[in-house]
């Protein structure tokens, strides 16, 4: 049975543990909500020009958080669009970031993160570096499993990139066409290439999707991070364990 109490993990139950990058392991959830808002303002300001009708801002509390946050960029820009009842045709993975397409407004987003991470660096959350040093001193497999296309240059910039056993991220999911979190294909993946039983790997994630795609796969233990006081959401979306810190899982 999961561990509904205890924040201690048991070596003896768990092999692995797959771990979401942005808002668990680096302070980049808030970069991308801001990269998020400002390409989805732009274009949601200059369509309201063009139609004659009301700008309504991108809500980073609830839009981010509803249908963008933990899912692949591509996913992110078709779902929030929807929800504004737009629909834009697909386009192609190399669109140009000008075109008004699905892929031109991801491709959009993603100059806006890679100038970020440039200017600004990436900070990595120091209760989850030292629980990363722990886990890797007690001999479990770790992975990161990200919607994130940036996943390498992130962990590059926050000196962790020699950690980790497997890294599934956006390019991965592009490559093999791979559903997106809230699907629980990524991690699947992940626990398959560290040679793992997803009933013996634990999922710590702190977007809703990543939560329902621990949930769905089955997976032993799924931990939610709740940054920004979600517990109970979390809970609702199948969080079996919710901390603010990865530090309060050290022993």
């Amino acid at each position: 049975m999961p561990q509904s109490e205890s924040k201690r993990i048991n070596r003896d139950q768990y092999d692995a543990i797959l771990f979401d990058l942005d808002g668990v392991i680096t302070d980049t959830a808030s970069l991308h909500a801001t990269c998020w808002k400002q390409m989805f303002d732009e274009y949601l300001q200059e369509r309201a020009r063009r139609k004659g009708e009301p700008f309504i801002p991108f809500d980073v509390a609830t839009d981010y958080r509803l249908y963008v946050d933990g899912k692949p960029r591509f996913d992110g820009v078709r779902d929030f669009l929807r929800s504004r009842g737009i629909e834009l045709p697909e386009g192609e993975p190399g669109d140009p970031a000008e075109v008004e397409t699905l892929w031109g407004l991801g491709n959009r987003k993603d100059d806006l993160v890679n100038r970020a991470i440039a200017e600004v660096g990436v900070r990595p959350y120091s209760g989850s570096v030292r629980y990363i040093h722990q886990l890797c001193r007690t001999g479990f497999k770790i992975a990161v499993v990200t919607s994130s296309q940036n996943c390498t240059a992130v962990l590059k910039a926050a000196k962790l990139d020699k950690f980790f056993d497997v890294r599934v991220d956006g390019n991965v999911i592009h490559a093999q066409r791979l559903a997106g979190k809230p699907a629980p294909d990524t991690f699947l993946l992940a626990a398959s290439l560290l040679g793992v039983e997803p009933t013996r790997t634990i999922v710590i994630e702190d977007a809703i999707s990543g939560v329902q795609a621990g949930s769905s796969g089955h997976f032993g233990l799924v931990i939610g991070v709740a940054r920004k006081g979600n517990a109970d959401e979390l809970r609702r979306h199948g969080a079996h364990l919710v901390v603010r810190d990865l530090d309060e899982l050290i022993d």
